[in-house]
């Protein structure tokens, strides 16, 4: 199922990046493409007011000065005198069978037939004057930007002159044509890069959630596996009890009573982190004097020690501490699960030490037995629920939920727990509180 999903999220992050990036680059293509067709024209058009200019000064065009023109700009000039085409453009290959004269006829058509002429009413007749000069982008196929075409005008007296320029922009379409290439190309490695970035991304993304079920299934798989044992024993109790006698039926309702007790430590706490999980795990802060705390714990604890035969002594600091902004309640449970389990784990001749201490602004607090200690490679998995280190420490009534509980309640604290090695033998829980 995951694998499914890690594709479809893969193939969607993909997607959605592929998709910003071609259209991106589509409209970056379409505003640079446009930019250059119009840097293009306006160069052109600089180019004409210049030819224009120099014919205004000149009495008499030779082939010489058209020629220089054309090859400085790389252009086709084709000249009606009256009409008429100079000897220029026959002697230039301009011929009525010519592509490129039946270009330039179409371009002068489509100018007569589009743009209307004011000549200038002042003549000097020593000079051709400009009349009208226009520039304009053409394509006899009906596609855009394939030439720049300039038609000028100039009259003297009853002689008409009209000159014809045209640009082929071949050299600018293959300009685009390599920037759309590089761009095809850059924008196919972009797209596989982005593939795999998002595969890895979503794997990543994925994996607190398959860490999640995985956790869940084994809860469920140890959960069911802890309540399985003292039902069974219910019902086998319960079955044995219709055919007992008195004194057995009180045996058998006793087990039945202590199995059920049992139940109801392992649901409650099953509850619990349940409501964590939720973020319905109560937490209420207020300022709580930890030694007096730390007292009435010791106090309760104490006879249970006692009647295990277990040694429990307490620490407190000899300076007044200040108060802890703590819920007093989560405080209690939290240290009736850490002292539980100790007595749970410690043999009888043993010593369990509850202590308090204030450094550098921060509340430290332990509890320290003699037991029969966590091995290395349990100590970053006590935490985990249902998780025992080994069968020695499965004592009856233990269901590894216990520290998982005191692992939430420092954490809603914002605060850290860790277990360490006591010199001697033996674990040391340490909580620590800002």
């Amino acid at each position: 199922m995951f694998r499914k999903v890690h594709l479809y999220l893969t193939a969607l992050c993909a997607g959605i990046t592929t998709t910003i990036l071609i259209v991106m680059s589509l409209l970056y293509l379409y505003l640079s493409e446009k930019e250059l067709y119009e840097n293009q024209f306006r160069s052109f058009q600089n180019d004409m007011s210049t030819i224009a200019t120099s014919l205004e000064q000149q009495s008499v065009i030779s082939m010489e000065w058209l020629s220089k023109m054309e090859t400085r700009g790389s252009y086709t000039f084709y000249v009606l005198d009256n009409g008429v085409p100079f000897l220029y453009n026959r002697l230039s290959n301009l011929s009525e069978s010519s592509d490129t004269r039946k270009i330039l006829d179409s371009c002068l058509e489509y100018y007569q037939n589009t743009f209307e002429v004011n000549f200038s009413e002042e003549i000097d007749d020593n000079a051709y004057n400009t009349c009208h000069h226009v520039e304009f982008p053409f394509d006899p196929a009906g596609k855009k930007h394939a030439f720049h075409i300039s038609v000028i005008e100039l009259n003297r007296g009853t002689s008409s002159l009209q000159l014809l320029i045209l640009s082929p922009l071949d050299f600018l379409r293959e300009q685009i044509t390599r920037q759309r290439v590089r761009f095809f190309l850059i924008d196919i490695a972009a797209i596989l890069l982005l593939s795999l970035f998002s595969f890895f991304f979503t794997g990543k993304l994925l994996q607190p959630v398959i860490e999640s079920r995985r956790k869940q299934t084994e809860f469920i798989a140890a959960a069911s596996h802890e309540l399985r044992t003292p039902l069974a024993v219910i019902l086998s109790a319960a079955e044995c009890l219709r055919d007992a006698d008195a004194k057995r039926q009180t045996r058998f309702l006793e087990t039945i009573r202590q199995e059920g007790e049992i139940l109801t430590s392992l649901v409650n706490d099953m509850l619990t982190l349940s409501a964590s999980d939720s973020q319905r795990f109560s937490c209420h802060p207020a300022p709580v004097e930890l030694d007096t705390l730390f007292i009435n714990t010791y106090e309760a604890f104490e006879p249970l020690a006692a009647e295990k035969k277990l040694s429990l002594t307490i620490s407190l600091p000899e300076e007044a501490v200040p108060p802890c902004m703590a819920d007093a309640d989560r405080m209690v449970q939290l240290l009736s699960i850490l002292l539980h389990n100790a007595l749970s784990y410690t043999p009888e001749g043993g010593h369990i030490d509850l202590a308090l201490s204030y450094k550098k602004n921060r509340f430290h607090l332990t509890v320290s037995d003699t037991g029969i200690g966590i091995p290395d490679e349990d100590k970053k998995k006590i935490f985990d629920r249902f998780y025992r280190a080994e069968k020695a420490r499965s004592t009856k009534g233990h269901f590894g939920l216990g520290l998982s509980i005191a692992a939430e309640i420092v954490r809603l604290h914002h605060g850290s727990i860790s277990v360490s090695d006591r010199e001697g033998g033996g674990s040391v829980f340490t909580v620590i509180l800002g």
